[in-house]
């Protein structure tokens, strides 16, 4: 059994542990993480990373089979689906590399295992047969072990015909049909990207729109691009349950209304949710406070008991990677005795990569107006964007939301061509305070994508020329 003594440990290597990591090292503590599976956990090897792997190919499949519009005179595709999978593979592995690479740079042990807390001061990790193999004293903790797809009773995910999204992007070959349950990012990327290649695809979604969590116009509009295209979408609609029927799958819904209906496919994605892993990591030990399945923390990511923080998905929503990164450097950066301002969770964007992409940060107007404010709207379509046209993608809009007495920029709802590119630009100016004005004072290139949240700020002061 080994020994170990560091200033820092972090359990779990994903985007939030990696990152929490590397800088704690770049501030001069002497840092060890503890990973069970391969650096960069869920996001780079089996998340964001081959997800959009995945996605650009499903965006390349949408250009072949629609290009005739371009002047290409290309009568069949041939899909290798496999090597699509396997690109998919590759591009997570070299990413997974780059943290190694990165561990090694900085100094950072790397502890094989599954870590256990023993006190506020000491972890235990183990190999898979449940052999302890170390023993690592610490000054602080940080728990980053992330989540895991939420299964409800009734569900029967099996791996092979009810899929988690692991599965999903391992495929080896294109299902005929398949049912999506749940219409938040994960499910909303999964449906396109299978629909791309030819799947008859229906999404199921309890509550009254896909992607809820945004603004209700661009709910609307992903809707119709998504139906125009042939996709059925089905809301205000449970899940009673999901089971393996034969050589596929059979789920039964109930609507609205109380009528059930029972639905068939060749497989079925549960995409429902997520659940934080806090089992068997000790925090009932130690005596880590948990509020509805997420350890509870502060602005600086402190858990109840001293020198134990959380950060990423376990710390609850929103669960996006660049959240677990914010939060991972300003944990690094408290503990080593920098001042920070805590993690600002008003302004962390949210993106979702189907095509047309969506990209948000802020409030929606429903959440502007439930909080009092009276509010300026701007909502521009890229069908007036010259360089929309150019590259052949109008659909979508950017939607600014602003306070009408201020101009204090409250919202930014997009959907549209890369506007998960452009969401950047709109952070940046909530960071700083930037009012309508501001924005629209300033000049954007011409011909781009990104004069059109220019165009959205001017129509909301009545100041827009092109529209």
């Amino acid at each position: 059994m080994k020994q170990h003594s560091f200033d820092l440990v972090v359990i779990g290597s994903g985007p939030g542990g990696y990152v929490a990591a590397i800088r704690a090292a770049q501030l001069g503590l002497s840092v060890a993480c503890i990973e069970r599976d391969r650096l960069g956990g869920v996001c780079l090897n089996w998340g964001c990373i081959p997800s959009k792997s995945l996605l650009k190919n499903a965006e390349y499949m949408n250009f072949l089979n629609h290009s005739s519009d371009f002047g290409f005179g290309i009568d069949k595709v041939n899909v290798d689906f496999p090597k699509v999978i396997a690109r998919s593979r590759g591009v997570a592995d070299k990413m997974s590399g780059g943290v190694n690479f990165l561990f090694k740079k900085n100094k950072i042990a790397n502890i094989k295992g599954w870590g256990f807390i023993v006190s506020p001061t000491q972890i235990e990790v183990s190999d898979e047969s449940g052999t302890t193999t170390d023993v690592v004293t610490c000054k602080n903790m940080i728990i980053a072990t992330g989540a895991r797809p939420r299964v409800i009773p009734g569900i029967e995910v099996d791996k092979e015909f009810i899929l988690t999204s692991t599965e999903a992007m391992l495929q080896q070959k294109i299902p005929k049909t398949l049912i999506v349950m749940g219409a938040g990012a994960i499910g909303i990327e999964f449906a396109y990207f299978y629909q791309s290649f030819g799947t008859e695809v229906t999404v199921i979604e309890m509550l009254d729109r896909i992607l809820p969590v945004e603004d209700a116009d661009v709910s609307k509009e992903l809707r119709k691009t998504f139906e125009r295209d042939g996709m059925k979408i089905i809301t205000d609609a449970k899940v009673l349950s999901a089971k393996k029927k034969g050589k596929g799958v059979e789920v039964v819904i109930e609507k609205k209304d109380g009528t059930k209906e029972t639905l068939k496919s060749d497989l079925a994605l549960n995409a429902i949710g997520v659940q934080g892993n806090i089992e068997d990591i000790g925090l009932e030990k130690v005596g880590v406070l948990v509020e509805r399945g997420w350890i509870k923390i502060d602005k600086y990511c402190k858990t109840n008991v001293p020198g134990i923080y959380a950060i990423g998905d376990i710390a609850g929503a929103p669960w996006l990677a660049h959240k677990a990164s914010a939060e991972g450097i300003v944990v690094a950066e408290y503990i080593a005795g920098h001042h920070t301002d805590g993690v600002d969770y008003n302004n962390i964007p949210g993106c979702t990569y189907c095509q047309p992409q969506v990209a948000s940060v802020g409030l929606t107007e429903a959440k502007a107006k439930e909080a009092g404010f009276k509010i300026k709207v701007g909502k521009f379509p890229y069908t007036a964007n010259g360089k929309a046209h150019g590259i052949g993608k109008t659909q979508g809009f950017v939607k600014l939301i602003f306070d009408e007495k201020y101009g204090e920029l409250l919202g930014a709802h997009m959907i549209g061509p890369d506007v998960t590119e452009q969401i950047g630009e709109l952070c940046l100016g909530r960071a700083l305070g930037a009012t309508g004005p501001t924005i629209f004072k300033t000049v954007h290139a011409h011909p781009t994508l990104s004069e059109a949240i220019m165009e959205s700020a001017a129509l909301a002061y009545d100041e827009c020329v092109n529209l």
